[in-house]
C-alpha cells in the first residue's frame, strides 16, 4: 500500500518556521491503530488524515471531506495548523475546484475559504473562565477552558516579551504536576504592542506534553481561547498574534458575533513523498 504524504509549514510563509504538519489524503479510510503508527513515524506534533466522504468524489472536486488529527500519542479533539495544511494541500496540490471546503471532525464541522495567498478557517470559540487572579507580578491571570481542557496563564503587563521568550519549561514537571485529567495543555500569554509595527496584540507559547508535544511551535486550537480572552481585554475583533516558539508564527483572528472566530494563515510546502507499507 501506498499512501501519500506532505509536510506543510503552517503559519507562515517561509520554510522551516510555523509548525510542521503532515498531511495524507486517503482514498480509504484506515484503521485508527494504523494511523497512530503513521504518526508515531511522521514524529510531528500533529499528522492529519483527509478521508472523502461520499465515495464519488475526489479531492479536486469534493467540497466535504473527514479530518482526523494524531500527534505522536494520541487522536486530538482540535488541531488548527494540521487543518490549514489540510485545506492547502486540496487547494494547491489537488487543484481543488471549490470555493470553500468543510472538513468533518470531532469539533464539529470546519469551513476553511482561500483568501490571496492565505487560507481563513472558520473554528469555534472557546471562552475560558477564570480560575484564580494570582498576584501581579509575574502572573496577572489564570483561566481553563474546560472545553479544550487548555490552562491558560498570563503574565503581568510588566513584563517584556523576552521574559516569555526565554522562559524554560520543563515538560516531564508539567506532566507530573497535573494528572486529573482537568487539563491537556498550558498556554502562556502576555500582552503584546499593537502601537509598534508589525502591532501584535498579543504573544503566547503552548507546551501540550500530556499529548506527546513538549512545545508546539504555532496552535490555531490555542487560539480560540486566546482570542475569546483577549478579545474581551483590549475589545477588539479583530487581532494580530503571534506565537514566540523557536520557530514562530503569525496568526490573525476574527471573533464573530456568531460564536465563531475565524483564523487566518499561510502555508508552505516543505516535502512531499509517499508511505509505503
Amino acid at each position: 500500500m501506498e499512501i501519500p504524504v506532505f509536510t506543510l509549514d503552517a503559519f507562515t510563509n517561509l520554510p522551516f518556521k510555523g509548525n510542521p504538519a503532515a498531511i495524507c489524503p486517503l482514498m480509504h479510510e484506515l484503521s485508527d491503530d494504523l494511523y497512530q503508527k503513521i504518526a508515531v513515524e511522521m514524529n510531528l506534533s500533529e499528522t492529519a488524515f483527509i478521508t472523502r466522504i461520499n465515495p464519488s468524489d475526489d479531492f479536486t472536486t469534493g467540497s466535504r471531506f473527514r479530518l482526523r488529527w494524531f500527534t505522536p500519542t494520541t487522536e486530538v479533539n482540535l488541531c488548527g495548523h494540521a487543518t490549514l495544511a489540510s485545506a492547502a494541500v486540496l487547494f494547491q496540490h489537488k487543484k481543488n475546484v471549490n470555493p470553500v471546503l468543510v472538513f468533518e471532525t470531532k469539533s464539529g464541522d470546519l469551513a476553511v475559504t482561500k483568501q490571496g495567498d492565505g487560507y481563513i478557517m472558520d473554528f469555534p470559540l472557546n471562552p475560558p473562565t477564570q480560575k484564580a487572579a494570582v498576584g501581579n507580578h509575574p502572573v496577572q491571570d489564570v483561566h481553563l477552558s474546560s472545553n479544550t481542557k487548555k490552562l491558560m496563564v498570563r503574565l503581568a503587563d510588566s513584563c517584556d516579551r523576552s521574559v516569555l521568550t526565554s522562559l524554560k519549561v520543563d515538560p516531564v514537571a508539567l506532566q507530573s504536576s497535573e494528572r486529573s485529567g482537568r487539563v491537556k495543555g498550558l498556554i502562556l500569554t502576555m500582552k503584546g504592542s499593537p502601537d509598534c509595527q508589525p502591532g501584535y496584540d498579543f504573544y503566547s507559547r503552548y507546551f501540550a506534553p500530556w499529548n506527546g508535544i513538549p512545545e508546539d511551535p504555532v496552535t490555531g486550537s490555542a487560539h480560540t481561547v486566546l482570542g475569546s480572552y483577549w478579545s474581551k481585554k483590549l475589545g477588539k475583533k479583530k487581532m494580530l498574534a503571534y506565537q514566540c516558539s523557536s520557530r514562530g508564527g503569525e496568526l490573525e483572528l476574527e471573533v464573530k458575533d456568531d460564536g465563531r472566530i475565524n483564523i487566518t494563515g499561510q502555508t508552505v510546502t516543505v516535502l512531499q513523498g509517499t508511505i509505503t507499507l
